[in-house]
C-alpha cells in the first residue's frame, strides 16, 4: 500500500473512530448538569459585588462555604484594585452572619502565594489574621463587631515582594 493511501485510510478511520466516540458518550445536557451553586448578596451590597457574584457564582458560593453555613456576601473586590474582574490575581470576599463578619482572600493566581489576611474591630482591637503560603484562602477571618471593621489583605511572590497590598475600613457595612 502506498504512503498516500495509507495516510488516507488511516485519517478516515481516525475520524471514524472519533464520530462513533461522539455518538456513543454525547455531552450532558443543560438539565443534566448541576446547578451553579449560589450565595445570597446583601440587599446592600454595591452593584460591583453583585454583577461580581453573578457573573462569578461557583468561586463567591465557595468562599462563603469557607466561612460556614448561613453567610451573606456583603463585598466582592478584585485585586488589584482597578483589575478587570477577568484579570484579578485575588478576591476579597466579606459575608455576614447574624452580626458575625468573615473574610477570604481568595489566590486567584493559579500558584501558591504567600497570603495574609486581618480584619478587626473598628477601634484596632479584636483582629482575626491568617497568613502563609496558600494556593486557594487565606482566611477565613472573623470579627464579632463587622460595623466599618477595618481589613488589610496582601499577596506577593514572599511577605518583601508584594503585588497586592490593600486596606479599606470599610469591608462590613457601617451602621
Amino acid at each position: 500500500m502506498s504512503t498516500i493511501l495509507r495516510s488516507t485510510v488511516g485519517a478516515a478511520l481516525a475520524s471514524a473512530a472519533a464520530a462513533v466516540l461522539t455518538l456513543t458518550a454525547p455531552q450532558a445536557s443543560a438539565a443534566e448538569r448541576p446547578a451553579a451553586p449560589s450565595v445570597k448578596v446583601a440587599p446592600s451590597a454595591s452593584a460591583e459585588t453583585k454583577a461580581f457574584a453573578k457573573a462569578n457564582p461557583a468561586p463567591t458560593a465557595a468562599a462563603a462555604t469557607v466561612c460556614g453555613t448561613g453567610y451573606t456576601l456583603n463585598k466582592a473586590i478584585p485585586l488589584p484594585v482597578g483589575t478587570d474582574p477577568s484579570l484579578r490575581l485575588a478576591t476579597l470576599f466579606s459575608y455576614t452572619n447574624s452580626g458575625k463578619g468573615c473574610a477570604i482572600l481568595d489566590n486567584n493566581y493559579g500558584a501558591s502565594q504567600y497570603m495574609y489576611l486581618k480584619v478587626c474591630k473598628v477601634d484596632g482591637t479584636g483582629c482575626d489574621t491568617d497568613s502563609g503560603n496558600f494556593s486557594e484562602y487565606a482566611g477565613p477571618v472573623y470579627v464579632s463587631s463587622i460595623a466599618c471593621a477595618p481589613v488589610t489583605a496582601k499577596m506577593g511572590k514572599t511577605s518583601s515582594s508584594l503585588y497586592i497590598n490593600y486596606s479599606s475600613d470599610y469591608v462590613f457595612p457601617c451602621n
